[in-house]
């Protein structure tokens, strides 16, 4: 398997590495990439949710999602798959950041950032939604610079992190449509 990520995604990184590569893109991708370690930004804009009463709902479901998503990538598939990171097996290719202490696939920023993002498209007002997207299309595109990951380790992630989202407001939704019936047949 990993002969055939090396064949095929390799050359894609390796494009990358020696086309889009440069000293201005460098260190905003750098940072792009930093904003998403540890779910980090998610996990602040699903705070800020929490705190107003406005969007606390919407908070509550980045939470879960998030959560969802964390333990089907980070704590399932990641160590059962285990897949060698690309710039461990890809020759050539080079990492601008530092070695990531956990397996490749899936892409653990990616799923996280669709995991939150996905439910921000949800719940919020279309600028909104928006705004996380490209958020998260700019966090995971970031793995693919920085070396860390093969195409479909990100993949992989923004499939799960919007299964995970769309998972989770399907049982709100669910579950807010049947309390609505109970109250008005309490009417």
């Amino acid at each position: 398997m990993e002969e055939f990520l090396v064949h095929l995604e390799g050359p894609v990184l390796l494009w990358i590495q020696e086309n889009l590569r440069n000293d201005v893109l460098t260190p905003i991708m750098t940072f792009i990439t930093h904003l998403g370690d540890g779910g980090f930004v998610w996990i602040v804009l699903t705070i800020a949710c929490l705190i107003y009463a406005g969007t606390r709902r919407t908070g509550i479901l980045m939470t879960f999602s998030l959560l969802l998503n964390t333990l089907a990538n980070n704590l399932l598939l990641k160590n059962l798959l285990a897949r060698t990171r690309p710039y461990e097996i890809v020759p050539g290719l080079q990492r601008i950041i530092e070695a990531q202490d956990d397996f490749s696939f899936p892409s653990g920023h990616t799923g996280c950032s669709f995991a939150a993002a996905v439910v921000i498209c949800v719940m919020c007002p279309r600028r909104y939604g928006i705004a996380a997207m490209v958020l998260a299309v700019m966090i995971a595109l970031s793995r693919l610079y920085v070396g860390v990951h093969f195409p479909t380790d990100v993949i992989g992630g923004a499939l799960i992190g919007t299964a995970a989202a769309l998972f989770v407001c399907w049982i709100y939704k669910k579950k807010y449509s049947e309390v609505e019936k109970h109250m008005e047949g309490r009417k």
